[in-house]
């Protein structure tokens, strides 16, 4: 079912103001079953998977993360549909691979003049793609986006104007930025607009305690600039093996365990108003840790198509389902957030999604899901990542191609490792398997047909 979207009028604004105090009966038409669950999304900036205790960190302390862990389920194999942020939201909000929506750099991109010409992208997600957003409130779901948005053209957000999420389906809306780069938050030393982003969710699940509510709790943290409490830095200045953007980061380490407390928060709020039994709880992050590329235990960081830069920490609680301290080694990626969102809301989905709904997962986790591959694509450079690429992963087979190699004919486009074996990419077996090699190139390629991805041209 496609939603019919509002243009902007003047008063908009006002008229958005006004309904935001009001909480009206549903009419008989529109009566929400009791069991559709509330849903809060916590998606953090820049996080590796590595800087999560859950995930083996030591040196990280995410106490309130590791407990959801601990109460639900954790996947090994999630990934996020791009290795930088705006693609892999837009992913989230569509359930659509970004090279479908043409969306697949953070926007507006940069276009260095190097050996290949970057194509022209969407700078913004299209206003006639249905969001996850609209599809839960036509299902009766209260909706709120709460802190960094990066799917307009620029950041200069205000109600009601097309692109930002008000026009995106979303009724409570408040948009943050990274420090210095647009209005700072009202509380001393809140340099990331956490406190701010926690109160208004805090808020949003008071007044729609009564009735569903998708939460879509998107942080600009960890992302840079690395600012924190100059004390709280020190704490993690003094641990071994810490070093200023390394791996071990403890500007990093110090914003992390802000973001931890918040999300500790949001799960204390669940409780006190006896929601969390009904609430799915996701934590996700956009992409790798923004730092060296020689992590461990996986190779690359933001901006790289190695398991650093797109293997994320995925999080799912929902104790009325998901029985606790479970794990899941099914590949999943975030284009499944859609589907299995409007599956659980009873809502209708758009034409020509991607993902895969999880919900088969929740009471089996060791259930295959209908699907062969996962592929990324990303036809642009990047400053913290390793040049443009795309990528296939099959089984346990993942096949790796460098374009501004492959375009030209030129040996060593192509790399092929088995994660099962070497989850840490050190050992190109591109050459060794040259059958595999081809069938995943070949795949590669047809996706990308399917898919009408955007490719690079040769410099004239």
């Amino acid at each position: 079912m496609y939603l019919t979207k509002f243009k902007a009028k003047w008063w908009y604004p006002i008229l958005s103001l006004v309904l935001s105090l009001f909480t009206f009966p549903q009419t008989t038409e529109a009566k929400i079953s009791s069991d559709q669950p509330n849903i809060l999304f916590f998606l953090v900036d820049d996080l590796g998977r590595h800087q999560v205790g859950c995930y083996g960190s030591s040196f990280y302390e995410t106490p309130n993360i590791d407990q959801l862990a601990k109460d639900g389920m954790r996947f090994d194999h999630a990934y996020a549909a791009a290795a930088v942020c705006s693609p892999t939201r837009a992913s989230i909000m569509t359930g659509k691979y970004p090279a479908r929506l043409h969306l697949t750099d953070y926007i507006p991109g940069h276009k260095p003049k190097r050996r290949l010409v970057t194509p022209k992208m969407q700078q913004g997600l299209p206003l006639e793609e249905v969001t996850l957003a609209e599809s839960l409130k036509a299902a009766g779901y209260a909706t709120g986006h709460f802190g960094k948005w990066h799917l307009n053209h620029d950041k200069k957000y205000e109600p009601g104007r097309p692109g930002d999420p008000g026009s995106q389906g979303f009724d409570d809306v408040f948009t943050t930025h990274k420090p210095r780069a647009g209005p700072p938050s009202k509380y001393k030393n809140d340099w990331h607009h956490v406190r701010e982003i926690t109160e208004r969710s805090l808020a949003f699940f008071e007044a729609n305690k009564d009735r569903p509510f998708f939460c879509y709790v998107t942080h600009n943290s960890i992302h840079d600039p690395e600012i924190e409490k100059p004390e709280l830095i020190e704490k993690y200045n003094r641990k071994k093996g810490a070093q200023k953007n390394g791996v071990l980061n403890p500007r990093q380490g110090a914003m992390l365990e802000t973001l931890d407390q918040s999300f500790g928060q949001l799960m204390q709020k669940l409780r006190d108003l006896k929601l969390e039994e009904n609430t799915l709880v996701v934590f996700f992050s956009d992409n790798g840790q923004l730092g060296p590329k020689v992590g461990a235990p996986l190779r690359g960081s933001k901006g790289d198509l190695y398991e650093g830069g797109i293997r994320m920490p995925l999080i799912l609680r929902w104790p009325a389902v998901i029985q606790s301290n479970t794990t899941c080694d099914e590949v999943v990626i975030s284009n499944d957030f859609f589907p299995t969102f409007t599956e659980l809301a009873k809502a209708s989905s758009s034409s020509g999604v991607d993902g895969i709904s999880l919900v088969s997962l929740f009471r089996q986790p060791d259930q295959k899901l209908n699907r062969e591959s996962v592929f990324w694509h990303f036809p642009h450079y990047h400053g913290s990542g390793l040049g443009p690429q795309g990528a296939i992963r099959h089984g346990k087979y993942k096949l790796i191609e460098w374009f501004e190699k492959s375009v030209f004919d030129e040996a060593e486009a192509f790399e092929l490792y088995d994660l099962e074996k070497d989850r840490g990419e050190r050992q190109n077996l591109a050459s060794e398997k040259p059958k595999i090699t081809n069938q995943l190139k070949q795949e590669l390629q047809d996706w990308r047909s399917k898919v009408n991805a955007q490719m690079m041209t040769k410099t004239q």
